[in-house]
């Protein structure tokens, strides 16, 4: 069983380990320090799973948007309905805070997130070139109508 609840300082380092099987481009401890320091204008949290974190999500509410930070499941958990419980959550939370549309990043080669995204009812409105680094890849800018 899945179970949802609030990011907290020790789940830094199990998240981080995590980012770093996922992503090339994966945030270090500091970037998720800095975020959890920002108080009620950002609300993560994580999946866990037999005691151990499984997924992590986060959303950034501005005055007038929300926009997810970041998404991670793990490999073994793929494929199962976490990424859109996890993006549920946050989505929720953008509504519960009366923001009108959320926006997101994702790489123009991740397929999976980009149909779960439209799924959900996100749009492509634009591409960043070489936004993901080292690799250099675009991100496709989405947000929700």
């Amino acid at each position: 069983m899945t179970a949802l609840r609030p990011m907290r300082w020790w789940d830094i380092e199990p998240v981080v380990a995590l980012e770093k099987v996922l992503f090339d481009d994966a945030w270090s401890a500091e970037m998720f320090w800095d975020e959890l320091a920002q108080g009620p204008s950002r609300t993560y949290v994580v999946a866990e799973a037999g005691g151990a974190v499984v997924g992590y999500a986060g959303l950034a509410a501005m005055p007038d948007e929300g926009y997810v930070q970041t998404i991670g499941v793990a490999p073994e958990q793929q494929r199962n309905g976490l990424g859109a419980t996890l993006l549920t959550a946050l989505l929720d939370d953008a509504k519960e805070r009366g923001l009108p549309r959320v926006g997101l990043e994702v790489r123009v080669d991740n397929a999976a997130a980009i149909a779960l995204y439209e799924r959900f009812g996100f749009k492509g409105i634009a591409v960043r070139e070489r936004y993901y680094q080292p690799s250099g890849t675009d991100a496709l800018v989405m947000v929700t109508q």
